[in-house]
């Protein structure tokens, strides 16, 4: 019988030890309140000028300035970048690509 006694204490002091929830666990404030009120949560969220900037960023890497495309073209052809090198991609391109486009 009294090792049963301290058999059940002992198991209560377990208990005890192992579900005391801590400071910490309740420091996120998620314990109380587990939703966001509107100020907090407009804070995280893209409004939509935030999405109309995306949207004009895509917009001009779609339209790039000749000189822009000239440049890929030549970096693409290895020839070509080495002559860049030593002389610019414009004189480049038009060393390379030019004469193609006149005839």
């Amino acid at each position: 019988m009294r090792a049963l006694v301290v058999l059940v204490l002992l198991a209560v002091l377990v208990m005890a030890a192992t579900c005391y929830e801590s400071h910490e666990s309740m420091e996120s404030h998620e314990y109380l309140n587990p939703f966001l009120n509107r100020q907090r949560a407009n804070g995280f969220i893209r409004d939509d000028t935030g999405l109309r900037a995306v949207l004009q960023e895509r917009i001009r890497e779609r339209n790039k300035a000749p000189q822009e495309r000239q440049r890929e073209i030549c970096e693409d052809f290895y020839l070509c970048e080495q002559y860049a090198l030593n002389h610019g991609y414009p004189a480049a391109y038009r060393h390379y690509f030019g004469r193609r486009r006149n005839k």
